[in-house]
């Protein structure tokens, strides 16, 4: 199964106020299919946890051209690029119940030691060497997300709400909390076209983080969630006008 694909329905209480799929329910669906996808490989959570070891995503890009909307279905196909001993590249597709491609995404991952917290080498896993797929991608790659020079932030302290079975900072929490530094009217009037998202450190319960945003350039904003002056999470939306 070099590809995989799952079908949804956005139901009206799965929406955003613009009656469409919200970025945070999306990146949940590619974190889904993605863990379907390996553990239809036998290499998922049940089978990597025997060695005390887990996949972790390391960065991503998603594009799209517009979201699926209320009352309607969507697909996402997924399907690996590329690996070193590092990391893996799975990129996926995101089509409207007819067919057409509404988006992409582009995501790198890794294997981590839960104890160590070190990287695992991953070219051990042999499926992935068998089953790399030549589908096209054709949005560019994450671009090097660099610290934020200057900005205005907003302080934030993690709760337990914000975090997974890993114990740190859920990945749709990071996401919902970079959103929010957004008001209503600039959803309304414009959409991200393009989000990327660069992981550095894990943050954890508890914690206070600086959420710094430079909008210096509106259609063009770029994040970053700061813990005593060491970046976690760096972000970047790319916005496009209703």
């Amino acid at each position: 199964m070099k590809e995989f694909s799952k079908t949804y329905y956005l139901a009206a209480g799965e929406c955003n106020p613009q009656g469409e799929l919200p970025l945070t329910l999306l990146m949940t669906r590619i974190i889904e299919v993605a863990t379907l996808h390996a553990n239809s490989w036998g290499v998922g959570y049940e089978r990597l946890i025997r060695d005390n070891q887990v996949w972790v995503l390391s960065r991503v890009a998603i594009e799209m051209t517009e979201y699926p909307k209320v009352n309607t279905n969507y697909k996402l196909t997924t399907w690996i690029e590329d690996y070193n001993r590092h990391f893996s590249q799975r990129n996926m597709r995101i089509d409207d119940e007819s067919g057409k491609p509404l988006g992409y995404v582009r995501t790198i991952w890794m294997v981590i030691d839960m104890n160590t917290r070190a990287s695992v080498d991953i070219e051990k896993l042999g499926y992935i060497r068998e089953n790399v797929s030549d589908i096209p991608c054709p949005i560019e790659t994450q671009s090097r997300l660099r610290p934020i020079e200057q900005g205005h932030a907003v302080d934030y302290t993690f709760g337990y709400m914000d975090c997974d079975f890993n114990r740190h900072v859920n990945t749709v929490r990071y996401l919902s909390l970079l959103m929010n530094m957004f008001d209503m009217d600039c959803y309304d009037h414009y959409f991200i076209r393009r989000m990327e998202l660069a992981f550095i450190k894990e943050t954890r319960y508890g914690e206070t983080a600086q959420f710094i945003i430079n909008d210096s350039d509106p259609m063009d904003s770029h994040l970053s969630i700061t813990v005593d002056g060491d970046d976690h999470v760096r972000a970047r939306f790319l916005w496009q006008q209703r």
